[in-house]
């Protein structure tokens, strides 16, 4: 079982595992004594547990599950083999934050608010083969970030916001196997992105928004078996790319939008599994997969073929699956048929037409049965013409560093007044941070007609000039965080059509600059976070149609208008933390049905009225609503929501009771930490919902006197209350309630410190 799933420490005998005291032979003197005193001291000392965690000596393992860590603890064991730190708030992974634990193998820091990792953070962990950072909000992974790692072997970084990889990140991970960024951000992959990675066999980069991939973006993997590019944003088969996987076995490439696979377009020596199901294909060459001789099983089901023609080059070939296809068995498809009976291929699926052989099963035709009378295909869409390649590179220059290997440019920190030119042209990231710039004039870039990445943050930027990214035309990231900008005219972005991630957060704005997405079809996300915004207005996002990520925390926001997120009705996250909405913009999320995590943590809304959440309620899964300083809830302030929920952040506001979340079954994690609820007979029903739950969530009870700071799955106020006995003993006697009570509370406080356990008394 893999260490991220959920475990339990077993029951070991004795309170805690120390070394056994070593034991003075009687003709030593009483130094050796005091010398093995001394050192029966540092063992005990070493096996302190830190609060909140539960400590396993024994086995070496500390749980510090869903509590409210701000930092990784100074007093864990030494010794520890596995460290489960899920749940917790620590936002920054410091450089060497596990010096003090160098023998861990196991590390989980799942949930944890996590935005940056330091360079170093994990340095010191040479015997770590299993770290798991999944759900998260890292954004980008420096050179150093996973320096130290060497004898790591499965890293997972699902469910973060990776938008970019520098080369070098997997560097130092040369015993890494299994690599999982599904569900990130990413839209491109540069040029030996993966380098040192020599013995992976599983790369997965399912649910990102993948299009554009470098022709060497796989060039550093020798061992991989299988890739995994499903649910992306691939138009073509990058079939470039995928002719370095010499080795790899299965690829996944299912729910991307790609409608033509052209002639000997995958060149896998040793495929044999190819899955493009849920794509949108209309044809496929004749010799698509000439180039795959070890080719056996091909996944074409739920695209828009009507038909295919007898796949020759695929000798080997044993089952196509084209199940769900719009088929038209007419003569058109008796080569295909008569192939497949050649060949001994198995093909699944069923004719869509003519209407007397509607249903009928591939296998079942026979050739006089298909007959064309006015039935025909559709011609096949043309293969795309191929693109032309940029010029040969020029020279670097002279401030700036040129690596022809990564087509990186690199002029961070010099110093420079003005943005250098002639880099060549084949560059596809350029660095030019922390220089003092000013502006951005027009047709800065020449000849960067293959740029993906721009940096330009804390450049002291205080324009953008109009044309400025003219020739840009295969630009995805722009960085222009940390500048001066207050303003942005539409026609700086003319000439960078491709534009997909665009970060303005730490600048200058009052307002949204209206008017810029119109020349932006392709922007996916949008940060605005920590500038002045005071409120958005209908309009401000036009022509954003296809945005899905939108930041806005930490600015000054007061309204948000009813109309003015309608332009973005593919909304998947909104960020509207650390403003000043006084209530929940209801009427402004009407029209969002796609928008699955919102947060309006540090907002001071003090009340919750009815049906809030109702017109996002059948697609939010993540709701953060913790230090807000809210008061009351309404009982229906809730309703639509239920089993999609899978987190919700309440802790540290003021009410002292919460609506009925009975429904919510989906829930993995709930937070109602720091709330001062009132423990009375009106919060039994809270106390019963929490006792089912197999959660942490941290609710204590504030009030009475008599229950304060007791955790209100535990508290015995309810004891007195009407129904105890029939909702928690079977039994209306309530000295039998009392009686039957008793059993319970040890069993749920029965995972018995007693048993090979440490555990802290915070």
């Amino acid at each position: 079982m893999l260490f991220g799933d959920a475990w339990e420490p077993s029951l070991s005998p004795g309170l805690t595992a120390v070394s056994p005291q070593p034991q003075v032979p009687s003709n030593m003197g009483p130094s050796w004594g005091l010398l093995l005193l001394t050192v029966a001291l540092g063992v005990t000392a070493a096996t302190r547990c830190p609060a909140p965690c539960v400590c396993d000596n024994l086995r070496a393992h500390v749980l510090c599950l869903n509590g409210s860590l701000m930092a990784i603890p100074d007093t864990i064991p030494e010794l520890t083999k596995k460290l489960d730190l899920r749940g917790n708030s620590f936002m920054v992974i410091p450089a060497g934050a596990f010096l003090a634990t160098p023998y861990l193998t196991h590390l989980d820091l799942q949930r944890c608010k996590v935005e940056r990792l330091e360079e170093g953070a994990f340095r010191g962990l040479g015997r770590l083969v299993y770290l798991n950072l999944a759900s998260n909000g890292i954004a980008l992974l420096y050179q150093e970030s996973l320096d130290g790692l060497s004898s790591l072997q499965q890293l997972i970084l699902q469910g973060n916001r990776i938008e970019e990889i520098q080369p070098g990140a997997f560097g130092h991970l040369g015993s890494l196997t299994v690599l999982d960024l599904r569900a990130n951000a990413l839209v491109y992959l540069p040029d030996m992105v993966f380098q040192g990675l020599q013995v992976l066999r599983w790369l997965r980069l399912s649910h990102n928004a993948l299009h554009v991939l470098g022709s060497e973006a796989f060039a550093a993997l020798p061992a991989l078996r299988r890739l995994s590019l499903d649910h992306n944003e691939l138009q073509t088969l990058p079939g470039e790319a995928l002719a370095r996987l010499d080795g790899a076995t299965r690829l996944d490439l299912g729910h991307n939008p790609i409608t033509y696979v052209a002639e000997e377009a995958l060149a896998m020596a040793s495929l044999r599994h190819l899955f493009l199901d849920h794509a949108s294909l209309q044809d496929v060459a004749p010799d698509a997969f000439a180039r795959s001789p070890q080719l056996r099983v091909l996944d074409l089901r739920e695209n828009q073929l009507q038909g295919l023609p007898p796949l020759a080059g695929a000798g080997g070939l044993a089952r196509v699956s084209l199940d769900g296809n719009p088929l038209l068995c007419s003569c058109l498809l008796r080569p295909f048929h008569k192939w497949l009976a050649r060949a001994r291929v198995q093909a699944q699926g069923a004719c869509a037409a003519p209407p007397a052989l509607r249903g009928r099963s591939l296998d079942s035709l026979k050739p006089p049965e298909m007959r064309c009378g006015r039935l025909r295909l559709p011609p096949s869409p043309t293969t795309p013409p191929e693109q032309p390649r940029a010029a040969g590179s020029r020279q670097c220059p002279r401030e700036c560093i040129c690596s022809p290997d990564f087509h990186h440019g690199s002029c961070e920190n010099r110093d420079l007044r003005e943005i250098p030119r002639d880099f060549p042209g084949d560059t596809h990231l350029l660095d030019l941070r922390q220089n003092p710039f000013r502006t951005v004039p027009p047709d800065a870039f020449p000849g960067l007609k293959e740029l993906v990445s721009l940096h330009l943050q804390s450049c002291s930027i205080r324009a953008l000039h109009p044309g400025a990214l003219r020739g840009l035309e295969s630009l995805v990231y722009l960085y222009l965080t940390d500048n001066h900008l207050s303003t942005l005219a539409a026609a700086a972005f003319e000439g960078a059509p491709q534009l997909a991630y665009l970060d303005l957060d730490h600048n200058a704005f009052t307002h949204v600059p209206a008017g810029v997405f119109q020349l932006l079809p392709n922007l996916i996300s949008l940060h605005l976070q920590h500038n002045t915004i005071r409120e958005l207005e209908e309009g401000d996002l036009a022509g954003a149609r296809g945005l899905r990520w939108l930041y806005l925390a930490g600015n000054a926001i007061r309204h948000i208008a009813p109309a003015a997120l309608a332009p973005t009705k593919m909304l998947e996250k909104l960020q509207l933390e650390g403003n000043r909405l006084s209530e929940v913009p209801t009427a402004a999320l009407q029209g969002l049905p796609a928008l699955s995590e919102l947060k309006l943590s540090q907002n001071p809304i003090k009340h919750m009225g009815d049906s809030v959440f109702l017109p996002v309620a059948s697609s939010l899964q993540h709701l953060y609503l913790d230090n807000m300083g809210l008061e009351r809830i309404s009982p229906h302030a809730f309703t639509g929501l239920g089993p999609k929920i899978r987190s919700l952040y309440l802790e540290s506001n003021k009410m002292s009771n919460i609506p009925d979340m009975s429904n919510f079954t989906g829930l993995e994690i709930l937070n109602l930490q720091d709330v001062p609820f009132h423990c009375n007979c009106q919060l039994l029903p809270l106390h019963r919902w929490i006792n089912k739950l197999n959660l942490r969530v941290g609710a204590t009870c504030g009030s009475p006197a008599e229950a304060q700071g007791l955790k209100v799955k535990l508290s015995t106020t309810f004891l007195t209350c009407p129904g105890w006995g029939r909702g928690e003993a079977g039994k209306t006697n309530p000295n039998k309630t009392k009686t039957a009570s008793k059993p319970r509370k040890k069993k749920r406080s029965g995972k018995s410190p007693a048993r090979g356990f440490s555990k802290s008394r915070a």
